[in-house]
């Protein structure tokens, strides 16, 4: 018989790089974007533990073995002038799922939110992630069907940083 894992969820520190980028491109390879994935140990380094870090991460354990990640940044509501949490990524490895250690590191998070004052903790999914939709639901999360998410990147970004009549001061 085997004995059920001792799961636990911990603050990642710098020594953790390599493994969180590991359980990244865990995530990538499920979401079926692997060929996405530019990350580096010295990218994720600098962007969760140096001198200005742009998001947090805390690591999901079974037993002493690192399986599973939530990294998470500060966003801001100008409606109700609070902070909020978005939860960038949240990976359990597969042979891990349904022992409840993805429940356990959103439950951090949540936790970290409310702690913080927060008015929200939100992120997405992938429209055909049944599995994540639902584990979501039965959590009491429910999607926010009338807004579409946005995103400009690479050479449109730059366009619209370098357009003159875009309201720039000179």
């Amino acid at each position: 018989m085997t004995s059920k894992p001792r799961l636990r969820v911990a603050p990642a520190a710098a020594d953790d790089v390599a493994t969180i980028l590991r359980l990244v491109t865990g995530l990538a390879e499920y979401e079926k974007l692997a060929d996405t994935v530019t990350a580096s140990e010295s990218g994720l380094r600098e962007a969760l533990f140096g001198a200005r870090p742009f998001a947090e991460a805390v690591v999901g354990f079974a037993d002493d073995e690192p399986v599973g990640l939530a990294v998470f940044y500060p966003t801001f509501s100008t409606f109700s002038a609070r902070a909020g949490l978005y939860l960038e990524d949240l990976f359990v490895a597969p042979r891990w799922r349904g022992h409840g250690l993805g429940k356990k590191l959103l439950a951090h998070v949540a936790r970290l939110a409310i702690e913080r004052g927060c008015k929200s903790l939100d992120w997405s999914v992938l429209d055909w992630n049944e599995p994540a939709i639902e584990f979501y639901r039965a959590l009491g999360a429910r999607p926010l069907d009338q807004w579409n998410l946005f995103r400009l990147t690479g050479d449109a970004m730059a366009e619209l940083a370098s357009a003159r009549d875009a309201g720039q001061t000179e």
